[in-house]
């Protein structure tokens, strides 16, 4: 679809919104997604849903979420209701479509570039996205799900089984022969530590499951989490590895990790197995990254091997019980 397609789609989309007008475009990747703007001169964004991903059942099950948090008080978007007062519109072409309040900030990083400041400042940084990641899943504690909520799972046969939710990351074309023996080694490990953490009553709920740099909108000291397009029941302890993937060829990630860490535990207590689960956790968001490029990247991206050495180096170190970081 072209951009002036895909802004014809979104000026259509407007209508089923009071005062709803003049959307641009931000970014396109899993949605398109626009700045738009609302009745009584506020900012919202408008997101066209890609087709094939999520079900409507499951958008609607995201905002309902979203909303419950934010009355909840948790730093996240609220979705706008539509005239007829739904959580989400229906367009011609078969996608759905929905609103959220517009969230003020900067983004914590863009993309791979390097984080700013020294090591005092991301350490406080990361402190606040630690509490603000610690306050989401006490908030979820406390709600009683509606009947129909569906959302993916990214529990053990999500994230490992025959058909992960983000695809089969060993089977990576890209991956050469010892890399994908790897890649089915570093399977199977992780299997075999996530089914006994389970087993011990590791913390399972819902999470965000998708907290990179530019997910973490900072409006002064606090850290706002958007982007919940790829939400679902998980492991708790998911979120953090998440959180500290992007950061790994950080000089100061000793202090990132520190600061997440010690961020969460204010909110929500972590003991020796979550500790000891975390690397493993970093892990699998690496390996779940190179399944995520299969069908979304061309052949001759640079993220394909940037994606693909990164879970090598990071399986190799897990596995074989080398720190990741330490934790001051």
């Amino acid at each position: 679809m072209t951009e002036a397609e895909t802004l014809s789609l979104a000026q259509e989309a407007t209508a089923h919104w009071e005062g709803c007008t003049a959307p641009r475009l931000l970014s396109h990747r899993e949605n398109a997604v626009f700045a738009i703007a609302l009745s009584g001169g506020r900012r919202g964004v408008l997101r066209l849903h890609r087709r094939g991903y999520q079900s409507a059942d499951a958008i609607r099950s995201e905002l309902w979420w979203m909303q419950a948090l934010a009355g909840a008080g948790v730093a996240v978007p609220c979705p706008e209701p539509t005239r007829d007062g739904a959580l989400l519109a229906h367009l011609d072409d078969g996608r759905v479509a929905s609103v959220l309040s517009w969230i003020a900030g900067t983004p914590l990083a863009s993309g791979a570039g390097p984080l700013d400041g020294g090591a005092a400042e991301q350490l406080r940084r990361f402190v606040e996205l630690g509490h603000a990641i610690g306050k989401l899943h006490v908030a979820t504690d406390r709600l009683t799900l509606p009947q129909g909520f569906s959302r993916p799972h990214w529990d053990i046969d999500g994230l490992l089984g025959p058909a992960p939710f983000w695809g089969r990351f060993w089977d990576h074309p890209a991956a050469s022969d010892a890399e994908a023996i790897l890649l089915q080694e570093a399977r199977r490990f992780a299997r075999e530590r996530l089914s006994a953490y389970a087993a011990a009553g590791g913390d399972h709920g819902l999470i965000h499951a998708d907290l990179m740099r530019e997910n973490v909108l900072f409006d002064g000291p606090r850290a706002h989490l958007i982007d919940f397009d790829d939400c679902g029941f998980g492991f708790r302890i998911y979120d953090l590895g998440t959180a500290l993937v992007p950061n790994l060829e950080e000089p100061e990630l000793d202090a990132i990790a520190t600061g997440l860490l010690e961020g969460y535990a204010d909110e929500r207590g972590l003991n020796d197995d979550d500790l000891a689960m975390l690397p493993v956790f970093v892990m699998l968001r690496t390996l779940a990254s190179v399944g995520w490029t299969m069908p979304r990247l061309t052949s001759d991206d640079p993220r394909i091997r940037a994606y693909l050495n990164r879970a090598v180096r990071t399986a190799h170190a897990v596995m074989e019980g080398r720190p990741l970081f330490r934790i001051g």
